[in-house]
């Protein structure tokens, strides 16, 4: 049986509402489709749907309770109803008092790449070391964290947390709420510039994790990175005690030595603070490499043991959308396919291009690129999908598809020799591309969120000789 995480008392006072009738709930939901028996429901209201009007079937569903701003018509007086003046706000609180009754280690992950999979790591690193809870999926925006938060069970000892943002001033709060005792950057890129005059005011956003480290806190940055002397800087100036860097630069006090990539992950030796470490990872790729570089700086910086959660990260896998491999059957043979349609910026392909140069390849197999546009990249995106030409040839792509208009400008660039196809959307793409592929390749397919590039990773996982078989892949959204 689950743990009580909410009474109704509990959920009044934590956001000054008032309880109608009394419930325990064991998890909270703010997705009808998903409840599960027990669940608080959060009855969000936003421009295009409101909760509310999902309460009752919230509660046939099985919720326990719920949270709303309004009481439905025909609702009961003593109905398990939290009545509070605004739910996004109730939810924030909520997550507010589930951090203030907490008595466990937090550590906090952003960057513009990178982040899932960190906090992915870090949970797997950390694992056997303490009861561990850790947002799921990408929940890291204004009602994510906070969602996190208030599902975190009471007994937790160590808790992870992803926060996002495509704007500034969005992680400070977010930070605030979560109130780390490590906080992680994982790098600075040219994602989501569209929204920003420069990289450097995505480094000053970042950098907004840094004001709700807890008193004695660590921050850890990626010390490769061009800006690390400005979030440096600013972590010194909000009185931060602990900066450390990690990468491959000769200052940083975690520091890659070596690192060989093989289709089972990563062999990594390492400097940590002055003492050499062996390890390996699941997940493959130098750029994977320097992310668990981080995850180890966190462990220390909690206090865990950096010996065992190293042990630990050869289990770490990729999530579906963010690396997930698999071998998909066909006749002749089989081919391996990687999945990394949920996001793309200009860092990621080119680390994802590096990950399939670093493959080895079958004879008469090939190396095809299946990429979407990257979006939020403002008046820059067409050159910075121009700029993908050189690294798209080094990596030794034999085939290139590429969907959406932004891609069209790299597509014209291509040598004759590796231009598969162009289309302006997927689903023209997922009638054409699967067709194209044979026993022997190594198949990648990446993109935007918006560019809809899962539908022809399902196209392709369609081919499959053996679909009753195949391996079902991680939920990693």
């Amino acid at each position: 049986m689950s743990a009580v995480l909410w009474t109704a008392q509990e959920v009044a006072a934590a956001v000054n509402g008032k309880a109608l009738g009394a419930f325990s709930a064991t998890g909270v939901s703010i997705d009808t489709r998903k409840i599960a028996k027990g669940d608080l429901f959060v009855a969000l209201q936003g421009p295009n749907f409101d909760g509310h009007d999902y309460i009752a079937a919230a509660l046939a569903a099985g919720a326990a309770g719920v949270l709303a701003h309004r009481l439905p018509d025909g609702m009961a007086a003593n109905a398990p109803i939290v009545l509070v003046a605004d739910t996004l706000t109730g939810l924030q609180d909520l997550g507010r008092a589930a951090r203030n009754r907490s008595g466990a280690k937090f550590v906090a992950v952003t960057g513009s790449v990178g982040k899932t999979s960190t906090k992915e790591a870090l949970k797997v690193a950390l694992g056997a070391q303490g009861k561990v809870f850790a947002s799921e999926g990408n929940l890291n925006n204004h009602w994510g964290a906070p969602l996190s938060l208030a599902r975190m069970p009471r007994d937790t000892e160590i808790g992870i947390f992803e926060l996002g943002m495509n704007h500034a001033d969005e992680i400070r709060p977010l930070a605030k709420m979560v109130r780390p005792h490590a906080a992680i950057i994982t790098t600075v890129e040219a994602v989501h510039i569209e929204f920003f005059e420069s990289v450097a005011g995505i480094a000053d956003a970042k950098a907004e994790i840094l004001e709700g480290l807890e008193p004695g806190g660590t921050a850890i940055l990626p010390r490769d990175n061009e800006y690390f002397a400005r979030m440096a800087a600013r972590a010194v100036a909000l009185g931060v005690k602990h900066v450390v860097g990690f990468g491959a630069a000769p200052e940083s006090d975690v520091r890659l030595i070596t690192c060989a990539t093989s289709p089972a992950g990563n062999a990594v030796e390492a400097d940590l603070f002055g003492a050499r470490i062996s390890f390996h990872t699941g997940l493959a790729g130098r750029h994977q490499a320097i992310n668990a570089l981080s995850v180890l700086a966190a462990v220390q910086a909690l206090g865990c043991n950096v010996a065992k959660a190293a042990a630990a990260l050869g289990e770490a896998k990729a999530l579906k959308g963010r690396g997930y491999r698999e071998e998909i059957r066909i006749a002749g043979g089989s081919f391996t396919l990687i999945d990394e349609s949920y996001n793309a910026s200009p860092a990621a392909m080119r680390a994802a291009f590096s990950v399939m140069a670093g493959l080895p390849i079958e004879k008469g197999g090939r190396r095809i690129a299946i990429l979407g546009d990257m979006r939020e990249l403002g008046r820059e995106g067409p050159a910075l999908h121009e700029g993908l030409r050189d690294d798209l040839v080094a990596a030794g792509i034999d085939v290139a598809y590429l969907v959406g208009p932004l891609m069209g400008e790299l597509f014209a660039l291509l040598p004759e020799k590796i231009r598969g196809a162009h289309t302006l959307d997927s689903a023209a793409m997922a009638a054409v591309a699967p067709r194209a592929i044979r026993a022997g390749d190594i198949v990648l397919v990446k993109g935007s969120l918006g560019t809809r590039m899962a539908p022809i990773v399902e196209a392709i996982r369609d081919l499959d000789l053996n679909t009753a078989a195949r391996p079902k892949a991680a939920n990693g959204h």
